[in-house]
């Protein structure tokens, strides 16, 4: 049985290994090497479609490419492309971590354009996970501020699992007709009963299955998938009746690809991700692929729920990023004690 705190253990290795390839690469020849930096748990879903894009590429053109991983939360991952990390492509969780790169000159304008699907390749949600049994019958947002009930969910100043969690409370709201004030009483409610905040939605996985910390785990839909196949019987996933709709993006860096001579590479390898081969495989790491036939025949695996949009609570994904997570947004008025970002846990 694969183990989720070892593969938690393996990313910090990954990413030290494509530090250490950057710095002995940086003055050679890259142009056969792509890096993609990416958000916590799509370890698994990029380890799969490499292989099966470099496989099919050296048939088409003849080329061996090497592709690295680089995984983290996803602001912090943002981050460390804004700090000098040389990614070729960004396969972020949340439009606003993309356009956080462009703003700072990395990414082209016009770039959610180059691509299929305004440069969004599969969807996701946010899900509950609980123990065997639902021991606290826990079917809905307002079930998450009921006396004694203690949630874990990652750090939303470092996590995308941990802003489309704030989001998701929020917008649960909202979406049933209720107030911004409503909202916000609510989300205060919700973060008293979260007892740590940890960087990434991994971090978060480990403390809820490995410290067994918690009684619901609001997370990823794939890794909650992922969380109860690998301890099938103890945990169990409830659907809210309503949550958001996660738009994951994907772009190339055009300052670091024309410094590498990778555009036309990473380029390939983000349409690749719009072939029904990928979509396939994306359906099958538990992600909604935008492929609506795909997705059709996953309807058992991953069930249609009402999911609302980000429109809902804000202008959109920059303006929800500014209003609820800039320094003293919505998220620092509700919680001030917040973790630092980087502190594992508070």
């Amino acid at each position: 049985m694969r183990t989720l705190w070892l593969n938690a253990f393996a990313v910090t290795a990954v990413v030290i290994a494509v530090t250490l390839v950057v710095v002995k690469n940086i003055e050679g020849d890259t142009s056969n090497q792509l890096l993609n930096v990416s958000y916590d748990p799509t370890r698994e879903l990029f380890q799969d479609l490499n292989r099966q894009f470099i496989t099919q590429y050296a048939k088409q053109t003849g080329k061996k490419l090497t592709i690295q991983q680089s995984h983290g939360g996803s602001s912090r991952q943002a981050q460390a492309v804004m700090d000098g990390l040389p990614a070729d492509v960004v396969t972020l969780a949340l439009r606003s971590d993309v356009e956080a790169l462009h703003k700072r000159g990395l990414i082209a304008d016009g770039w959610a354009e180059r691509l299929p699907d305004s440069s969004e390749p599969y969807t996701s949600t946010i899900v509950f996970v609980v123990r065997k049994g639902n021991p606290r019958n826990i079917k809905d947002w307002p079930d998450l501020v009921r006396p004694g009930v203690s949630v874990i969910t990652p750090n939303p100043k470092t996590s995308g699992n941990g802003k489309l969690s704030v989001l998701a409370a929020w917008g649960s709201v909202i979406y049933r007709g209720g107030t911004e004030t409503q909202a916000l009483q609510y989300l205060k409610e919700l973060y008293q009963h979260v007892p740590v905040l940890d960087t990434g939605a991994r971090d978060a996985t480990n403390t809820f299955t490995q410290e067994k910390l918690g009684d619901v785990h609001l997370t990823w839909e794939n890794e909650g998938l992922l969380e109860t196949e690998e301890y099938r019987g103890d945990l169990e996933i409830v659907y809210p009746p309503a949550s958001i709709r996660a738009e994951p993006s994907v772009a190339w860096v055009d300052a670091n690809v024309a410094r590498r001579k990778t555009e036309a590479n990473a380029k390939a390898y983000l349409e690749f991700l719009y072939t029904d081969q990928a979509q396939e495989t994306i359906a099958q790491h538990g992600y909604r692929p935008i492929n609506p036939e795909v997705l059709k025949k996953h309807a058992n695996r991953l069930p249609q729920i009402d999911l609302f949009p980000v429109t809902i609570l804000a202008k959109d994904w920059d303006d929800a990023q500014h209003k609820f997570f800039a320094e003293n947004g919505i998220f620092d008025a509700i919680h001030p004690a917040q973790a630092k970002p980087g502190q594992a846990k508070q």
